[in-house]
């Protein structure tokens, strides 16, 4: 059995004791049996109440975190890049199930497996609740001299609606953990998945707020409506409950889709609320509550502080195309080790713009045809992006600091490569990831392995003929045009839906290259750890939690035990809480720090020689090879790409018509682009009237 085989079932089978552990927890076999013998033996001075929950639930995702590092290391390193054939039973029934099976507003489009785990999720609070339920009714508590037995009950009622959310809140930060080790395991990445995120936040978020809502009306019909401003010294504490849900319902609200898209900046800001969110959070479930949810923090915050080191440094901006369609492509330099697949997206931070603002934009250049640039498609529609054009726009402008963080992507490119031909829809600036996969393949069809290299069809919408200039970003600057002369099969098909005939060539506006003057202080892109070594990220996992545990024993066993053994007093819980979040963060901010400071320095001398390097300068006119096409074509790849380019005016594509037309066996259909072209695109793979399509859908719009 290969190395890396064992350590993904390990993993799979850590992943099921631990969703095993979450299944008994309610009952009364955890509760009776498993619970008293389980204190008795881990449950010493040196970890206390928290000693089981540690191990339990947070050891488990600490190791899997740990082992999917190893795993994805050999994984990389590994011989096996070609993709497998899709004739086995698992492989069809894995197409069947990642085929879309429900295509509605506002829940998108959703695949068989993602049903079928989501059935399985809801099944799992059901049965918790339930549980939870029958054991508590069982043993019924009366909280006040003369309390009615229904009393009791929906007190009972309320306190396990927050007990669910707790489960949900165990996976809510797996999927915005952007380099994350676990994902990848499972074939997702952090923007494929964020979904997955905002369903748990929806669903806790109405979970926490019944657990609040039950409790005042529970107190105001008990008369015991001071509890709201109780601050317990030895127990839960309601007044940190309360702050917590409150923070909750901002963040909640600015999150909806109507909200977030008029007023995105406010969103942005209020969700950065999670840090005083999970502060108050943990003060009001206690030490061993958060050992239950830990992981998934814990990794985030790892993720977080990585990423905040990678930002501190301006990456080197050496050019910018500025389209007259509003678009921009901005073109960096990056440290040739540095590694990522098609579709990659990275954040960029502006300061001269806004100091806080964080977009995410699709990388376009391929990895291994431009091996010391990173190219970003930027579309204006914005505050934001309109700010950017007009300030590089600017002709005293030189230079422009700019910071990034990633890129971030899937691990490998086998889901675009094991397709016998591609077809690409996409609407508007929905266009941009397909333009590094058209890259990439242009890249692979020049290697030994032609015939695993799909031919192409990327059908493509705009409202305006200026919008074609889009198409330009198909040609990087920095790459010779003879790389272009073994073009792979592509095929445009481009619809212009707002103009009947092309707009007459004297009022076509020209294509604008900016060029700008790197400073020593600027560092090529290298994303320290992560997807480009996955060894020192586990280190950081493993040291990060040893350490922890290290450091909580310690206080623990010195410090809170003394006080609470020679004394009547017990030690606050609040206290234990806070040096709880204090170790967690400090271990993670020393760990990585740590790391991050040795590879940056292991990395300065080839960063200083990459800066060094004299970037050629274009040689091509600044006029578009499409828009305007008339004009003469200096080179065979621009003459190859306006023959294979269909432009039709006044007519949107039919694509029923076009992807049934298809007939190749594997077909890969990708669409990116407004909701409703996603979700046509959607039910035509979902029909069933043609099996040979396989669907993929990309969103920018959360």
């Amino acid at each position: 059995m290969r190395s890396h085989t064992f350590l993904r079932i390990t993993s799979l089978l850590v992943f099921i004791g631990w969703l095993t552990v979450w299944i008994l927890l309610p009952t009364k076999v955890y509760k009776n049996t498993w619970t008293p013998k389980l204190k008795t033996k881990l449950n010493s001075t040196y970890f206390r109440e928290q000693g089981t929950n540690l191990l339990l639930f947070t050891f488990p995702v600490m190791l899997i975190g740990a082992l999917s590092c190893i795993y994805l290391h050999l994984h990389e390193k590994g011989t096996e890049k070609l993709p497998s054939k899709s004739g086995g039973v698992v492989n069809r029934w894995l197409c069947f199930l990642r085929r879309p099976f429900l295509v509605m507003s506002p829940i998108g489009i959703v695949t068989s497996m993602e049903i079928i785990f989501a059935l399985m999720f809801v099944a799992l609070l059901i049965w918790s609740l339930s549980n939870y339920l029958h054991t508590s009714f069982g043993h019924l508590h009366m909280h006040k001299e003369g309390e009615k037995v229904w009393q009791a009950k929906f007190r009972s009622v309320s306190l396990r609606l927050g007990y669910i959310g707790n489960i949900c809140w165990a996976f809510l930060f797996f999927p915005v953990t952007r380099g994350s080790s676990i994902l990848p395991l499972v074939g997702l990445t952090s923007e494929s998945s964020i979904k997955y995120h905002i369903w748990l936040g929806h669903l806790s978020n109405v979970l926490f707020a019944a657990h609040t809502v039950g409790f005042f009306i529970y107190w105001g019909i008990t008369h015991q409506m001071k509890e709201t401003l109780e601050w317990s010294k030895t127990y839960v504490s309601n007044v940190a409950g309360v702050i917590a849900i409150l923070i909750a319902l901002v963040m909640w609200v600015t999150s909806f889709p109507g909200f977030r898209r008029k007023m995105y900046e406010v969103f942005f800001y209020t969700h950065h609320l999670y840090t005083l969110y999970i502060l108050f959070y943990a003060m009001h479930v206690g030490v061993e509550w958060m050992c239950m949810i830990s992981p998934g923090i814990f990794l985030f915050l790892i993720d977080r502080h990585l990423r905040f080191l990678q930002s501190r440094q301006c990456a080197p901006l050496l050019s910018a195309r500025l389209l007259p369609c509003g678009a921009l492509e901005l073109n960096f330099s990056k440290n040739p080790s540095l590694y990522y697949n098609p579709t990659s997206m990275v954040f960029i931070n502006v300061p001269k713009i806004s100091k806080l603002q964080w977009h995410p934009f699709t990388v376009i250049s391929s990895c291994n045809m431009e091996t010391d640039i990173l190219s970003v498609a930027v579309k204006t529609g914005g505050s934001w992006s309109n700010k950017l054009y007009q300030e590089l726009s600017s002709s005293a402008l030189d230079h422009l600091n700019v910071s990034v963080e990633g890129p971030y992507g899937p691990t490998t490119t086998s889901q675009f490569l094991r397709y016998k031909q591609l077809v690409l829809v996409s609407g508007g600036s929905g266009i941009t990831p397909f333009i590094s996969i058209i890259r990439d393949l242009i890249f692979q069809n020049r290697q030994e392995q032609e015939s695993h290299v799909p031919k192409v069809l990327l059908v493509c919408a705009f409202k305006n003929s200026a919008d074609l200039t889009m198409l330009d970003l198909l040609l990087p600057l920095f790459v010779s045009t003879t790389q272009f002369s073994n073009l792979h099969q592509l095929q445009i098909e481009a619809y212009i839906t707002r103009e009947k005939e092309e707009a007459p060539r004297d009022s076509q506006k020209q294509i604008q290259t900016k060029w700008f003057k790197p400073i020593l202080s600027d560092s090529p892109i290298s994303l320290v750890l992560g997807p480009n070594n996955w060894l020192w990220l586990g280190a950081i996992i493993s040291s990060s939690f040893l350490m922890f545990l290290l450091l909580l024993g310690i206080i623990t066993r010195y410090y809170i035990y003394p006080i609470e053994n020679n004394s009547d007093e017990v030690y606050h819980w609040t206290f234990k809480v806070l040096w709880f979040m204090f170790l967690l963060c400090a271990v993670i901010c020393i760990c990585s720090s740590a790391v991050f400071l040795w590879w940056k320095r292991q990395n300065s001398l080839e960063s200083k020689q990459i800066m060094n390097v004299e970037f050629p300068t274009p040689t091509r006119s600044p006029g578009s090879w499409i828009y305007g096409s008339e004009r003469e074509l200096e080179s065979l790849p621009h003459q190859s790409l306006v023959q294979a380019t269909n432009v039709h005016f006044g007519a949107r594509p039919d694509l029923k018509k076009i992807l049934f037309e298809c007939k190749d066996k594997d077909i890969g259909v990708l669409v990116s682009g407004p909701r409703s072209m996603r979700h046509e695109v959607g039910k035509i793979c979902a029909s069933g009237l043609a099996d040979n399509l396989h669907f993929e859908s990309f969103s920018f719009t959360w």
